[in-house]
């Protein structure tokens, strides 16, 4: 669906996108992790034509992202991080809008696409109010319904769920699966590790501009050890991985300190591999 070869970025002298080689398959949802300054809105970016590359080959659905770009345009969706809609308008007129924009012309059949839009996103109770009165979680919802107007095969998801409440972010989460069961190829970038966890079938890491590992969640963390047991040493807080909880329990036994064994995730995968944290600046 996605082929991404040798892919570079610069900015002056800086190098935002080093050189990264990438494959994204029809039908999954793939995660694309790191810390701020990573890269990876960087590649959002040059994926969904709002920033050109320096170098590489870029191709979606087998059309090329600088000589292709207008069917590229009919074939994504794209749901920025920050809010995008006019709040003057009503849920209903942001889709009519969006209409105009992607020059849906036949009036009828896009009425009935707002109208399945609408009622996909569960906001068809509140159409007509003015999306000032949204929630953030329903302005979400709006975007998204905005992106899938056109009936796009790829939609890009930059930071979907970020400032929403847990139990928002949930029902989030069950929009984006229930899209992906429909068919719908997406792409996210998320600082959330359980919302990578949770739903991408394949994650890459970046760090530095670097793509630094990329797999199934759970491959990832075989690689580093199942099991991880914290403790404090003379230097801080470290954190020692095992294959299973026979020989995370066994290491803890030795130990002077009080120690938590449990379960590894992707923010341990991705410390091991760059030291640092998904958060850090």
């Amino acid at each position: 669906m996605i082929n991404i070869e040798n892919l570079t970025k610069r900015f002056g002298e800086r190098i935002a996108v080093a050189g990264i080689d990438m494959e994204i398959k029809s039908g999954e949802i793939f995660g694309l992790l790191g810390p701020n300054g990573a890269g990876k809105t960087t590649t959002v970016r040059i994926l969904t034509l709002l920033s050109r590359k320096n170098s590489g080959t870029v191709k979606i659905c087998g059309y090329d992202i600088e000589k292709d770009t207008e069917k590229i345009k009919e074939l994504i969706g794209v749901v920025p991080q920050h809010m995008s809609l006019d709040q003057d308008l009503t849920g209903r007129e942001n889709l009519i809008l969006q209409a105009r924009l992607h020059h849906l012309k036949n009036k009828a059949v896009t009425e009935q696409r707002i109208d399945e839009i609408l009622e996909f996103v569960e906001l068809k109770d509140r159409a007509d109010d003015k999306s000032r009165r949204y929630s953030g979680g329903m302005k979400r919802r709006l975007m998204i319904g905005m992106a899938l107007l056109h009936q796009p095969k790829i939609l890009f998801l930059d930071e979907p769920t970020v400032g929403l409440d847990p139990q928002v972010r949930r029902k989030m989460w069950d929009l984006i699966r229930k899209m992906n069961e429909d068919g719908m190829t997406v792409l996210l970038t998320t600082h959330y590790i359980e919302e990578a966890d949770q739903l991408c079938k394949r994650v890459a890491i970046m760090n530095k501009g670097r793509l630094v590992a990329i797999d199934k969640p759970e491959k990832l963390k075989e690689k580093v050890g199942r099991i991880v047991v914290e403790h404090m040493e003379a230097d801080g807080m470290t954190n020692k991985f095992f294959d299973d909880r026979e020989q995370a329990a066994s290491y803890v036994t030795v130990l002077k300190t009080n120690a938590i064994v449990r379960e590894a995730n992707l923010e341990d995968v991705f410390i091991e591999l760059t030291g640092r944290r998904v958060n850090d600046q």
